[in-house]
């Protein structure tokens, strides 16, 4: 699979295939794209992949969603978007934005497959060295597919008129923020992503950037 941006124009390229430009500034210079990572889950807690399966919240899940809601009491909001699965609209509900948030499918976590409910280590029993990131997983999606569900959510975000809340899941917002600022899907594994955490996305000047992450 070929993921790489073109170097004349910005222009995406997918297995050869040219895509609308993507990653590019929105709304006013001063506004942001709220990052906003579910609470903690079992399963999260033990490292194991998390796709499609609904876990609920712990109670440190949930007690670390109420504490998102006083950081983001004092922002005016133009649009908020959840993802479908429960442990994320939990996590919008008790940070105060249940009541105006809309469900995007695009927000879901990465279709695992046959890797989800395992860990790192144990997919590394049977294949040494694995990752998801170099390998994917077996009856799922592809990284270049979560990428582009990403970049769809982009295009969706970026002309309203303020800033925009996304409350969703570690991996697809690490992609999510690897797109926004022109990079190739895999960057994404270098953004660590903590439950209940808080990330923003901008621009400085007319060039998108991550301006906080993972606070």
């Amino acid at each position: 699979m070929e993921l790489r941006l073109g170097k004349s124009d910005g222009r995406l390229f997918v297995g050869g295939v040219r895509r609308r430009n993507v990653p590019v500034g929105l709304m006013a210079k001063s506004s942001k794209v709220y990052l906003v990572r579910h609470g903690e889950t079992q399963w999260s807690k033990l490292g194991r992949h998390t796709g499609r399966t609904d876990k609920p919240l712990l109670e440190t899940g949930r007690a670390g969603a109420l504490a998102l809601a006083p950081r983001l009491s004092g922002i005016t909001f133009s649009a908020v978007f959840v993802s479908p699965l429960a442990r994320a609209r939990e996590t919008c509900d008790l940070a105060g934005f249940g009541d105006r948030a809309v469900v995007d499918e695009r927000l879901a976590e990465w279709d695992y497959g046959n890797v989800e409910g395992r860990t790192t280590d144990e997919m590394q029993v049977d294949q040494a060295g694995w990752t998801i990131w170099n390998e994917g997983p077996i009856g799922g999606e592809s990284l270049k597919d979560v990428a582009m569900r990403a970049d769809e959510m982009i295009e969706r975000v970026r002309d309203i008129d303020g800033n925009v809340a996304l409350f969703a899941h570690g991996h697809l917002l690490r992609i999510l923020a690897s797109r926004w600022i022109g990079s190739d899907p895999q960057f994404a594994r270098n953004l660590a992503l903590g439950p209940a955490s808080i990330s923003t996305l901008g621009t400085e000047r007319t060039t998108p950037v991550i301006s906080t992450w993972n606070t």
